[in-house]
């Protein structure tokens, strides 16, 4: 699969989302941090923003759960018009069964990892999964810097994808910019959130692009691309 580019509208103008959606032209998803102040110590957006937002673009919504009680919430962000769902593995009662709901509903299931949250225990939920998020950062804010201790995380996980022949993506979501995507590809990643290398950028569509060819360069030279 190509490298594909996932814009965090948490770096984003929140007055202006259907335009800061519209200038991120070219990504292959738009990210969205749904955050509680619960499972972690901040508050974004919800349900009704995310309904608006998958109405004014045509660029397909990444929804990344940072909440508690996921198993409860999630169905709702596919019925909002959600084209992916992230839970967070650590906040869910019964992640199997939420996958399931999340795909019967009609959008790709992603469970995500906190930094400190080993893949090995989760080896035989990944036939349920679409995507596996690897966090490179503490989840909750933006702009923190990439986390590099995470990289050995990353092929591990390429490995195990590898080794069951899985058609998972792999995700990665903090601090991925121009100087620290091709480390994440070279390791294993193939989905990649960047929050202000494309909103920080004076040309987000031009970021995208920039980082998509990092990314395809770098995927181009790994070891583990002719597993893929």
């Amino acid at each position: 699969m190509a490298p594909q580019i996932s814009p965090s509208i948490l770096s984003a103008d929140f007055a202006r989302l259907a335009d800061e959606a519209k200038a991120a032209e070219g990504a292959d998803w738009l990210h969205v941090d749904v955050m509680d102040n619960h499972f972690v110590p901040n508050l974004t957006l919800g349900v009704p923003v995310v309904e608006s937002l998958a109405r004014a673009t045509d660029t397909p919504l990444d929804c990344h759960l940072m909440i508690e009680a996921p198993d409860r919430w999630a169905p709702q962000y596919v019925e909002a018009g959600a084209g992916s769902v992230t839970f967070h593995v650590e906040a869910a009662t019964a992640p199997v069964r939420l996958a399931r709901e999340i795909r019967a509903k009609g959008a790709r299931a992603s469970m995500a990892l906190r930094p400190a949250t080993p893949v090995e225990p989760y080896e035989d939920l990944l036939p349920e999964l679409d995507m596996l998020l690897i966090m490179t950062v503490e989840p909750g804010f933006g702009g923190q810097a990439f986390l590099d201790i995470m990289l050995p995380k990353i092929r591990r996980t390429r490995e195990l994808i590898s080794k069951h022949g899985l058609e998972l993506w792999l995700q990665v979501d903090g601090g991925v910019s121009a100087s620290t995507i091709e480390q994440c590809a070279d390791a294993g990643a193939d989905v990649f959130v960047a929050g202000s290398a494309v909103y920080g950028a004076s040309d987000p569509a031009e970021a995208v692009r920039a980082l998509r060819k990092q990314a395809e360069d770098a995927t181009a030279g790994a070891s583990w691309a002719g597993d893929h």
